[in-house]
């Protein structure tokens, strides 16, 4: 009877983790996760209230980067209660329902941000290759349709995720790897057959690297081509520098990406530490280093936000 109301109980909830070994320094591990949530939410912040209190940066560049920068918060806020709550208050324990609901963000705020990477890539193409047409093929309202278009596939591809693992019954060791509930990590647990949320998962990976990246970097072949065909060496160099806050974002999103799935699907040996590091630089570095990237290699922004701040 025991052992029956522990499957019980043990299935209605999962047990994060933090760091393995150093629970007695979780206290001291949580201040740097603070210091990461604080500039990431103020340097996101800061960037959409530039942005939208300047006319001069209502341009479509900038637009999709305050795109970027609503998502890096979503992405960071659908982190924070959990990951502070192991390192601040010892809180391991997640429900099914709650873990659902996190997942779900999680992964739709991630493809979003994949799919608006793209669309900064196409917007670089355009303004390198096509100057003279540039705002006539970056209107307002097809840059309205195109960041709608990201948030439905976002939230279209993630959709499923919930009801395919609520089916499931969660009977073996219930901790999960990490601080925050990912797909790939909850079907683990479960003692059912997983072939679907495998396959599906798998897909979804698949995908948008490959949707999403070959596309990125099949414009940054073209942007080279027609940077390369400039005679100037002064005018290369500067449509080159326009271009390097956004592979700074895609490295920093898709290098941790790639990594973490790979490791979830093949690597069975790997390091526990190595995993949770993985994810770790997944969901906190992008949103964290996206508006200091921006910021410091844009010098556009840069004087606004001096100018509004010094002023």
């Amino acid at each position: 009877m025991s052992d029956v109301n522990d499957t019980k109980l043990n299935s209605a909830m999962f047990l994060l983790t933090g760091i393995p070994g150093q629970e007695d320094a979780h206290l001291w591990i949580s201040i740097p996760f603070c210091f990461i949530y604080v500039f990431s939410i103020l340097g996101n912040s800061t960037i959409l209230f530039i942005i939208k209190i300047d006319p001069s940066l209502h341009e479509p560049m900038y637009i999709f980067l305050s795109m970027l920068a609503v998502t890096d918060l979503g992405l960071s806020i659908s982190t924070i209660p959990t990951i502070l709550g192991i390192y601040l208050f010892n809180s391991r324990e997640i429900s099914l329902d709650a873990c659902f609901a996190q997942m779900f963000f999680i992964h739709s705020f991630a493809m979003i941000e994949s799919s608006i990477l793209l669309l900064m890539a196409f917007d670089r193409f355009v303004a390198v290759s096509k100057p003279l047409r540039y705002a006539s093929i970056l209107t307002l309202p097809r840059i309205f349709k195109m960041g709608l278009a990201c948030v439905l596939r976002g939230v279209t591809v993630s959709f499923p995720f919930p009801f395919l693992l609520k089916r499931f019954q969660y009977c073996r060791v219930n901790v999960l790897s990490h601080s925050y509930c990912l797909h790939q990590d909850v079907m683990k647990l479960a003692c059912s057959d997983i072939t679907v949320n495998y396959i599906y998962g798998l897909f979804l990976t698949v995908s948008t690297v490959g949707l999403d990246s070959l596309p990125i970097f099949l414009s940054y072949v073209m942007i080279l081509k027609t940077v390369l065909s400039v005679a100037s060496h002064t005018e290369c160099l500067r449509a080159l520098n326009t271009c390097v806050s956004h592979l700074c974002a895609v490295l920093l999103f898709y290098t941790p990406d790639i990594g973490l799935a790979l490791i979830h699907r093949l690597g069975k040996g790997s390091s526990p530490l190595l995993q949770i590091d993985l994810g770790y630089i997944y969901l906190l570095v992008p949103p964290l280093m996206n508006p200091i990237v921006y910021s410091v290699t844009s010098k556009h922004l840069r004087g606004r936000i001096i100018r509004v701040f010094l002023k």
